[in-house]
């Protein structure tokens, strides 16, 4: 019998139109802004004597290209840099900010141009909501607390006073705040037990102000720690015991999680792999899969009608920098390769949309799995969008829409890789405003297949398709070469008697866009 998938045996997709899931947050395609490397400096801030067209030195030509993907969140100042940082360098006069090492990052001097006020413009000129990342790590809580303070209360407190010295009168409505990040390493080398405690008092300071509510993210585990996730979950209720509701000091736990196929000594090539790495890299990638499930299903445990988000606020592939840059920044070119590995990502998140109420790719300009690379050894101006950018530019349309689920009645074709097994093609779906969006990876390397899209409970017109694709699973964008990867219409697509046959060519991705009544 042909496997499913092969030319003579398409794979059936079913999905129920009329049947519509969770609700996917949009903040799942949220983004992360380290002191990092040129993420910042030479990424969104170029200051304002620069010759590039800039708004308080924020750089415009940057901004309007994300402005496409619908960035719903930045998160801010870090990463490993939020527990070195102490907000009250980055106000004021610029002149006047003090200078510091930045020693998790190049151990390079920051001189703290770029701070609160830049960020939050940044963050109006995007339209994105900010998402700030306390220091746990090296801070104390009265420097939370004040922070809090200075940027959303309203009246003649000192803090909402000291704001308006350095320019501004009204309040920032600023709702999710990160209680530290990483505290079992660069954020302090803590205990689950004693960062739980920590977070519990740092929770308590960090107030509501007028009508600004926090959301406040305890930081969670590395990868698969759930005991890590366990202790935290204890520690919204004192008085344990699973099935407790839970106490409501922070709504929402991380964890981070990086696709890395070799190790952390030698991560492996960005753009320099084999057929072989390829599949090593999107087996790491669909793990993530498991990870959360493993994580939700501790926190279904204390917190059964999920009150309690879970945040993905660290993701994407990490390669050894490029060579000829600094090891400290992170610099590494961006493929087909990544873009798959982010749209199988989109399709787990939509999945777990239950539980997942946020995640931030890591990073978003010139830091590891950026949607933009700006003129990095070059004197070319010219920005490059990223094969990933492209993918979460396709992918928009499932912001804040229901989930819809995606049944496979006859399997899918699988892919033996170093003794564990890869699904090869990947799916999910979602319905907002009177239109479906349906999300469509093969990931196999050389072959084509076929899915056939038996789409139930209502009609669909006006269908739009596109795909991303290239002639290698190398393909990359960069200065002067054109864009070797960019979406176009995808023509493979026809009419069937209870829905869509869309062709889908080796390692592409599709987005299948149609009205339904």
């Amino acid at each position: 019998m042909p496997a499913p998938g092969s030319p003579s045996a398409p794979i059936t997709a079913i999905i129920n139109l009329d049947v519509p899931g969770p609700v996917i947050s949009r903040h799942i395609y949220g983004h992360f802004a380290e002191h990092l490397g040129r993420c910042i400096y030479g990424g969104f801030y170029v200051g304002e004597d620069s010759d590039l067209p800039n708004e308080g030195g924020i750089r415009l030509d940057v901004v309007e290209a994300l402005r496409g993907l619908r960035i719903p969140n930045l998160r801010w100042p870090g990463g490993c840099f939020a527990d070195e940082y102490h907000w009250r360098d980055g106000v004021g006069p610029r002149q006047e900010r003090p200078r510091m090492v930045n020693s998790h990052w190049g151990d390079v001097v920051e001189d703290n141009s770029f701070g609160t006020h830049e960020f939050m413009a940044l963050c109006e000129l995007l339209g994105a909501e900010p998402y700030v990342n306390g220091n746990v790590g090296s801070g104390t809580v009265r420097e939370m607390s004040d922070w809090v303070e200075y940027l959303t209360r309203g009246d003649d407190s000192p803090m909402a006073a000291l704001r308006r010295e350095h320019g501004r009168d009204e309040p920032w409505q600023v709702k999710f705040w990160g209680l530290g990040n990483e505290p079992w390493g660069c954020g302090g080398n803590m205990t689950a037990s004693h960062y739980a405690e920590e977070a519990r008092r740092y929770a308590t300071y960090c107030r509501d102000h007028g009508e600004n509510r926090l959301y406040r993210i305890a930081a969670g585990a590395n990868s698969d720690d759930y005991a890590w996730t366990e202790t935290l979950m204890k520690a919204l209720n004192p008085l344990g015991g699973c099935g407790r509701d839970p106490r409501g000091l922070y709504q929402a736990v991380s964890v981070h999680y990086y696709t890395i196929p070799g190790t952390w000594q030698d991560k492996g090539s960005a753009t320099e792999f084999t057929e072989q790495d390829y599949y090593r890299t999107l087996v790491k990638a669909a793990y993530t899969d498991e990870l959360l499930r493993g994580h939700s299903n501790v926190m279904d445990c204390y917190d059964p009608e999920k009150k309690v988000g879970l945040v993905l606020d660290e993701w994407g592939t990490w390669w050894n920098v490029e060579e000829g840059t600094n090891p400290g920044f992170l610099y590494q070119q961006n493929t087909l390769r990544d873009a798959l590995v982010a749209s199988t990502h989109f399709d787990i998140f939509h999945a777990h949309a239950d539980r997942l109420v946020m995640a931030n790719i890591a990073q978003t300009v010139n830091v590891l799995q950026a949607m933009i690379l700006t003129d990095i050894n070059t004197d070319s101006r010219e920005l490059v969008l990223t094969p990933t950018y492209h993918v979460f530019e396709m992918n928009a349309g499932h912001q804040d829409a229901a989930s819809l689920r995606v049944d496979f009645p006859g399997g899918l074709p699988v892919r033996a890789v170093d003794g564990e097994e890869l699904t090869t093609v990947s799916a999910s779906a979602s319905s907002k405003d009177g239109r479906v969006l349906i999300s469509l990876s093969n990931l196999d390397a050389g072959e084509p297949t076929t899915v056939d899209l038996d789409l139930r409970g209502g009609t669909v017109s006006d269908v739009r398709t596109r795909i991303l694709t290239a002639g290698e699973l190398d393909a990359h964008n960069a200065p002067g070469r054109g864009a070797q990867v960019q979406p176009v219409v995808h023509e493979q697509v026809t009419a069937t008697e209870r829905g869509l046959r869309v062709e889908l060519p080796a390692h592409s991705f599709v987005t299948v866009s149609a009205a339904v009544a």
